[in-house]
C-alpha cells in the first residue's frame, strides 16, 4: 500500500517553519527528521507514526484511534501510530509537537 499523499501534505504543512527539515521515503511510507532524527512518519501501511517520550506514549495510547507501534511483531518503545481518521487541526498540531520534542532529544 502507498503512503497516503494528502496527510503526507497535512504533516508538510505543519512542518513548514521547521528548520532541517528533511523528507525521506522509508518502509513504504515518507518519513520527516529535524537534524536528521526522524520525528514522524506517514505509514506504507497508513497512520500516523508519530515517535513520542515513552512515558507520553503511555498517555496517548488511552486516546481513541492510538495504538502502539509494532514492527515485526515488536512494540517500539516511544513511538505510536495513530489513525488518520482522528487528526483534526489540533490534534496533528499536537502529535506533530511530540514528535518534534522526540527528534530534539536524540
Amino acid at each position: 500500500m502507498a503512503y497516503d499523499l494528502e496527510l503526507a501534505e497535512r504533516v508538510r504543512t505543519a512542518l513548514a517553519d521547521v528548520p532541517d527539515l528533511a523528507e525521506k521515503r522509508m518502509f513504504g511510507g515518507l518519513a520527516f527528521l529535524v537534524g536528521g532524527s526522524m520525528a514522524l512518519a506517514v505509514s506504507g501501511n497508513g497512520g500516523l507514526m508519530v515517535r513520542c517520550d515513552p512515558a507520553l506514549a503511555d498517555e496517548l495510547v488511552t486516546r481513541d484511534g492510538v495504538a502502539r507501534m509494532v514492527m515485526q511483531g515488536r512494540e517500539l518503545a516511544g513511538w505510536v501510530l495513530v489513525d488518520p481518521a482522528t487528526l483534526d487541526a489540533a490534534a496533528l498540531r499536537g502529535y506533530v509537537d511530540a514528535g518534534l520534542a522526540a527528534a530534539a532529544r536524540a
